[in-house]
C-alpha cells in the first residue's frame, strides 16, 4: 500500500503531461501535415515569417511564391504556415 502511494504522484504527473502537452502537439502536427498536403498552385499563402504570396510551383521540398509582380522567391515548403483567402489589392500610393 505504501509503494502505491509513493508512485501515484509520479503517475499523475505523467498522465497530466500526456494530456496537456503531447496530445495538443500531436494535433497541431496533424493539422500542419494536412495543410502541406492540400497546397495547390494559385493559392494565396502566408509564410511563417509573415510574407504573403501566391503559389507558383510546388515541389517535394520547396515552393515558389510570387510576392509581388516580377518578384518570385523559392522557400522551403514547411515555411508555409497557412492558406489565406484572396485579397483585393489596396492602393498604397507607391507607383509600381
Amino acid at each position: 500500500m505504501n509503494d502505491v502511494a509513493s508512485i501515484l504522484p509520479i503517475l499523475l504527473l505523467v498522465v497530466a503531461f500526456l494530456l496537456l502537452v503531447v496530445r495538443p502537439a500531436r494535433a497541431r502536427r496533424r493539422e500542419f501535415l494536412a495543410l502541406q498536403n492540400q497546397l495547390e498552385v494559385g493559392q494565396r499563402v502566408m509564410l511563417a515569417s509573415g510574407i504573403f504570396g501566391d503559389l507558383v510551383t510546388i515541389d517535394d521540398d520547396t515552393v515558389t511564391l510570387r510576392i509581388a509582380p516580377q518578384t518570385v522567391v523559392t522557400v522551403n515548403r514547411h515555411a508555409v504556415s497557412r492558406v489565406v483567402g484572396p485579397e483585393t489589392p489596396t492602393k498604397t500610393g507607391i507607383d509600381d
